[in-house]
């Protein structure tokens, strides 16, 4: 018999023990334990009990499902007119029990009971409240196709995608520098410098990139002057017993629009790849969402190709 029932403080372990045994596939940590569970779930100032759920067949854990809300436009607190269910799991040896679609149904319910009228599964910015920096990889990315039981599934329960993001990856060791005289010319004139902080990080921001290491770059002219583009970059410690190797993600990449169509991104990218590379870091990680094929274009130039695909769903 399948007792369900709300998150308990005694049940981070098995918790972490249902992670690791669910094959999640490339974008999600190895070696998930209680402490990392706390910093970046548990301890957030959101966290509601209830939105969590577990299952247990006696007292063993077989599953559990995470539920909660997204930010409102000014990114100062939660806008709970949407819900997103941002984790579900069940052990392999569970499934096709029915154990998933009852925990999403119990999900549901507390998401609508809090006032949500629209629900989706799969976090993404700005409704993507925990599990940024341990899976999905440098961003929130909703569902990954690697994790290959999660799309079925959801089907099943009627949920469809509505949005997607590419998942680009860059081995620092196989590649080399791409050259171009129009590059040349651009470190002629510019340099790259390093900025401690993001610029005016508001609460959302904090509760969740706050918690991770970040640190922003940007270009310069070399004669003194505003930038002309920034980037940001995130470890990826956390990542380290699954991919055995070093990683960064870069996100946040902005060229600022009057110094559009002038080749300022492609080498501020790879000006900072050429720096991770020296810092002993091999792999670098960028998302570019749905339609942004220009963003896309930019990484393909500098050596990225797509590993992966993000999804989030929505119920019909």
């Amino acid at each position: 018999m399948i007792e369900y029932r709300a998150f308990k403080n005694y049940d981070p372990p098995q918790i972490a023990e249902v992670w690791e045994s669910s094959q999640l596939g490339r974008g999600a940590i190895g070696g998930m334990t209680s402490d990392i569970l706390e910093c970046f779930v548990f301890s957030q100032p959101y966290f509601d009990k209830n939105g969590l759920m577990v299952a247990c067949d006696g007292n063993r854990m077989v599953g559990f499902v995470h539920a909660g809300f997204g930010a409102n436009e000014e990114r100062s607190q939660l806008e709970k007119r949407v819900g997103v269910i941002c984790a579900v799991m069940v052990l392999p040896e569970y499934r096709r029990k029915g154990i998933g679609r009852e925990l999403v149904k119990r999900a549901e319910d507390y998401l609508r009971h809090a006032g949500s009228v629209e629900i989706f599964a799969g976090p993404i910015h700005p409704f993507d409240p925990f599990y940024l920096g341990v899976y999905g990889g440098c961003q929130s990315a909703g569902f990954l196709a690697s994790d290959e039981n999660a799309e079925p599934f959801l089907h099943s329960l009627r949920y469809e995608a509505v949005r997607h993001q590419a998942i680009t990856q860059r081995d620092l060791n196989s590649h080399s520098d791409p050259m171009s005289i129009r590059l040349m010319g651009v470190r002629r004139k510019l340099q790259m410098q390093l900025v401690e902080e993001e610029p005016v990080p508001n609460w959302w921001w904090q509760t969740r990139n706050g918690r991770l290491d970040t640190i922003r770059f940007e270009l310069v002219p070399k004669r003194g002057g505003e930038s002309v583009a920034a980037v940001s970059i995130v470890g990826l410690d956390f990542y380290l017993p699954k991919w055995q190797t070093r990683a960064v993600g870069l996100f946040n990449l902005e060229v600022f629009d009057l110094e559009r169509r002038k080749g300022y991104g492609e080498a501020l990218v790879l000006d900072v790849c050429r720096r991770l590379r020296e810092e002993r870091v091999m792999l670098v990680e960028a998302h570019i969402p749905q339609g942004e094929e220009a963003t896309l274009n930019l990484f393909q130039k500098c050596g990225f190709e797509v590993m992966d695909c993000g999804m989030v769903y929505q119920k019909r």
